[in-house]
């Protein structure tokens, strides 16, 4: 039996998930991301991830990663990344992680990866053009059209954060711009709007869901605006890709019912009359979507 190792390395932790031809995951495991100790340490942790599985498992055929960062998987480096991992940016990560294991490798963005595995086992299965969107730190985004990831000619396809929004008119954005969609409905970004309206009273983006819930009128107002600003982002994007079906995910997508009348209702206001019945739908593999999106480029890589 054919098996590889799926890899997802994050800002806080590392997992590896072991996965055969079927995309069943047949055993995970996981360690926190040294991170503030640099490249080397990081590459360390994601090895010694993979000989475990491996020293199980028999024979693993190659490995793929699903990396935070701007990733180049021409090479396999990260073109450019935060400072969640000290000194990420400029990572030979492919070559490393080969060079250590002597394995065939593939890496590619960990938004990329999810939405590989949520279009292989997910919520996306069965279609071969689909838009993911991930919110939750950040806004990010993958499309996969005819199957495969469309990645761009710099390898940064997919910001969709960056997308300007009139709800973010003037906003300072993390990238150093302003106005663009993540400024207003990323998770952070809708944490600190209900404390500037609110004055205090939630110390996480769940107790302003939690407040909303309850019926607190700023916690509404604040989760409406941000995901309508989101909302209208990705119909914009639906106009352009002409997706079969939209996954949405990440820790912000967790709001409830609320946000998602909100998003669906920014989605409908721009998305143009023939796909307004486009399903826009959860992720539905949680953490374990990257690690098979990370298998499915090592099966590929495998050959």
């Amino acid at each position: 039996m054919t098996v590889v190792v799926g890899v997802d390395i994050g800002g806080t932790k590392t997992a590896a998930g072991l996965v055969d031809r079927s995309g069943a995951l047949l055993a995970v495991r996981t360690l926190p991301t040294p991170a503030a100790r640099g490249p080397a340490a990081v590459v360390d942790t994601a090895v010694d991830l993979v000989r475990e599985l491996a020293a199980g498992a028999g024979d693993v055929a190659a490995v793929g990663i699903g990396s935070a960062g701007v990733v180049d998987p021409r090479r396999g480096v990260i073109v450019s990344a935060t400072d969640a991992i000290t000194g990420w940016a400029g990572t030979d990560l492919r070559g490393e992680v080969s060079r250590r294991l002597g394995l065939p490798v593939a890496v590619d963005n960990d938004v990329h990866a999810h939405a590989l595995g949520e279009q292989w086992r997910g919520a996306a299965a069965g279609h071969a053009d689909v838009l993911l969107v991930a919110a939750g730190t950040g806004i990010g985004a993958s499309v996969v059209i005819g199957g495969r990831v469309l990645r761009g000619a710099h390898s940064v396809a997919g910001h969709a954060g960056h997308v300007p929004a009139a709800a973010a008119a003037g906003l300072p954005c993390p990238c150093g711009g302003r106005g663009h969609v993540e400024a207003v409905a990323s998770g952070p970004a809708l944490l600190a709007d209900y404390r500037g309206r609110a004055g205090a009273g939630a110390a996480h983006l769940a107790d302003v869901a939690r407040l909303a819930a309850d019926g607190d009128r700023v916690a509404a107002a604040v989760l409406t605006r941000g995901a309508a600003a989101l909302g209208s982002t990705i119909g914009g994007l639906m106009n352009v890709i002409d997706p079969e079906i939209v996954v949405v995910g990440g820790g912000v997508a967790a709001c409830g019912a609320l946000w998602w009348r909100a998003l669906r209702e920014g989605i409908r206001a721009e998305a143009l009359p023939s796909l307004r019945e486009v399903p826009v739908v959860p992720a539905a593999l949680g953490g374990d979507a990257a690690l098979l999106g990370a298998a499915r480029m090592a099966l590929e890589a495998a050959g």
